[in-house]
């Protein structure tokens, strides 16, 4: 990542803009923020390797899985997990696919998810280069460094997100997405690391192994 935790049917990789956000206008993100956004945004349909390290309070090591996330236009995504087992994961149309292999597939409505609608715009807003939409559901930070290296920090506007998502911080370098950190309200944390960084996925990830990586030299 449906019963209980979002991150149990889909990526923390489906960020975004809720529909039901604040009536107010948001304040509008930093010029140099809205520039790195729009510089973000890549023609569909895009695919990017992804591995994910998920660190659960209730368990002493992390959870971890890889494969292939795609945006295949519009609100269309799909998360491919090779690694360990094979799943797949489909956002389209306003309804969300999961199929595991060798059991039946499942459905269910956006609807039921509020939390979820609002990562899938985040992240269609990302891939598109959109700011705008993307600030209309997050506050939006920048922060950089005089070697090209970034990070877009999200925090949710919206209250009923903000209860299951604390924050969304993307490290990068120039025009690349490396890694998403997402931090859930309840402690739990959740670390992709994008692209070619996916195949330095550690054995035994630790938080500080992967701050390293998603920091280190492109």
């Amino acid at each position: 990542m449906i019963s209980g935790k979002t991150h149990l049917l889909l990526p923390s990789l489906l960020l975004t803009l809720c529909a039901s956000a604040s009536a107010s206008e948001p304040a509008p993100s930093s010029p140099p923020a809205q520039a790195l956004i729009a510089a973000l945004g890549q023609p569909a349909p895009a695919h990017a390797a992804f591995a994910e390290a998920r660190f659960l309070q209730v368990l002493q090591q992390p959870l971890v899985v890889s494969g292939e996330l795609s945006w295949l236009g519009g609100d269309q995504l799909q998360r491919r997990v090779d690694q360990p087992q094979h799943e797949t994961s489909t956002i389209a149309n306003g309804e969300v696919t999961q199929q595991r292999e060798g059991r039946s597939a499942r459905h269910f409505s956006l609807k039921r998810a509020p939390q979820l609608q609002v990562l899938l715009d985040s992240f269609v807003a990302l891939l598109s280069g959109d700011a705008a939409r993307l600030q209309k559901s997050f506050e939006i930070t920048q922060t950089g460094t005089a070697d090209g290296a970034w990070a877009l920090t999200l925090v949710p506007r919206d209250a009923r997100v903000a209860k299951t998502v604390a924050s969304i911080r993307i490290d990068g370098v120039g025009k690349q997405s490396r890694c998403m950190h997402m931090q859930e309200a309840d402690g739990d944390l959740a670390v992709d690391l994008l692209g070619p960084l996916a195949a330095k996925m550690p054995a035994d990830p630790t938080r500080e192994a992967l701050q390293a990586l998603c920091q280190g030299a492109p």
